[in-house]
C-alpha cells in the first residue's frame, strides 16, 4: 500500500459504467477514456493510479464503492478499433481516440470508499493522502483549500454533506453544488465563492440564475466569500446549523431512523449532534 504523503494530484477516480468495462478491467488490466474529454492529468501523463468507483448497476452489494485501484504502468493512444478489433471495421467510432490506461495489477482496498448517496461522476482527480486514507468519497474531491476546509469544520461538527453534487434543473441545465445538506423538508447548497472568480460580472450574473433556478427547485443557497470563511468560520457554522433546523433537521449517520436538529456551534466549536 502506497504511504506517499503528496499536495499533488497523482490518482484518478474513474467510472466503471458497466459489467462488459469490469470484465475488461479485471481479466485484461485496461481502461480507456476518449482523447476528447480525457481530464488532464491523463494528457499530461501524470496519472500513478487509478480506483475505480462503481456505479447503481453493480447492485445493492457493490454500488457507489471503489473497492479496487490498481498503479498505472503505460498510458498510450489507441483507436476504438485497436482496442475492439472484433468490432466491424467499418463501424463510425472505429477511428475514434483513447487513451488506453495500463494497470501493473488490480488490487483490493483493505476498505472499500463509499459515496453515502450515490454520487453521480465520471472522473475525480486527487491525491495518493486523500486516496489511501479514507472510507468516505466525499473526502477526495480536491477543488480547493478553502472547501477542503469548510469541509473538515462540517465533518467535525456532524454536519453531513455531499460534496460536488450534481443537480438537474431540466434536461440541458445541471449544476455541481460545492456542498449539498439534505434534510427532511429542504435541501441546502453551500457554496465557497473565491473572491476574483466570483467577484466578475459575468461569473456575478450567473451565480443570481443559479440561485434562482435552484431556490425554484427547493434549494436554500448559502454563499460564503473567502474572507468570511476564513475570519468568521463560527459565524458560517452558526448560519448552516440554523439553516438545517429551519428544515426541521439533519438526516442522521446511515443505520439510524429520522432527523435530528442542530444545537447553535459554541465558540470553541464543539457540538453534541444528538444531545
Amino acid at each position: 500500500m502506497p504511504t506517499r504523503s503528496s499536495l499533488t494530484e497523482s490518482v484518478l477516480v474513474a467510472l466503471v459504467k458497466d459489467r462488459a468495462d469490469h470484465a475488461i478491467l479485471h481479466e485484461q488490466l485496461w481502461y480507456r477514456i476518449p482523447v476528447e474529454s480525457a481530464p488532464k492529468i491523463v494528457e499530461q501523463k501524470k496519472v500513478r493510479y487509478m480506483g475505480f468507483y462503481l456505479p447503481a448497476v453493480f447492485g445493492e452489494a457493490q454500488k457507489w464503492q471503489i473497492q479496487h485501484y490498481g498503479k498505472v504502468s503505460r498510458i498510450a493512444e489507441a483507436t476504438r478499433q485497436e482496442l475492439f478489433p472484433d468490432e466491424p471495421s467499418g463501424s463510425t467510432k472505429a477511428q475514434k481516440k483513447y487513451y488506453r490506461i495500463e494497470l501493473e495489477s488490480l488490487e483490493p482496498l483493505p476498505q472499500p470508499i463509499v459515496s453515502r448517496r450515490g454520487h453521480r461522476l465520471l472522473f475525480v482527480p486527487t491525491t495518493e493522502e486523500k486516496f489511501f486514507h479514507t472510507q468516505d468519497l466525499n473526502v477526495l474531491f480536491n477543488a480547493s483549500p478553502l472547501e477542503d476546509l469548510l469541509f473538515e469544520k462540517m465533518r467535525a461538527l456532524d454536519i453531513i454533506s455531499e460534496r460536488q453534487w450534481l443537480v438537474h434543473i431540466d434536461k440541458t441545465r445541471k449544476y455541481w453544488l460545492d456542498f449539498a445538506i439534505f434534510c427532511k423538508e429542504g435541501c441546502i447548497d453551500v457554496e465557497c465563492d473565491g473572491d476574483r472568480y466570483h467577484n466578475a460580472p459575468d461569473q456575478v450574473k450567473y451565480d443570481k440564475t443559479r440561485n434562482n433556478e435552484l431556490t425554484t427547485q427547493g434549494w436554500s443557497v448559502l454563499r460564503y466569500p473567502t474572507e468570511t470563511l476564513t475570519t468568521r468560520m463560527d459565524h458560517v457554522m452558526e448560519e448552516i446549523a440554523d439553516n438545517i433546523n429551519r428544515y426541521k433537521g439533519l438526516a442522521k449517520q446511515e443505520g439510524q431512523s429520522g432527523y435530528v436538529n442542530l444545537p447553535r456551534p459554541p465558540k470553541n466549536g464543539q457540538m453534541n449532534l444528538f444531545g
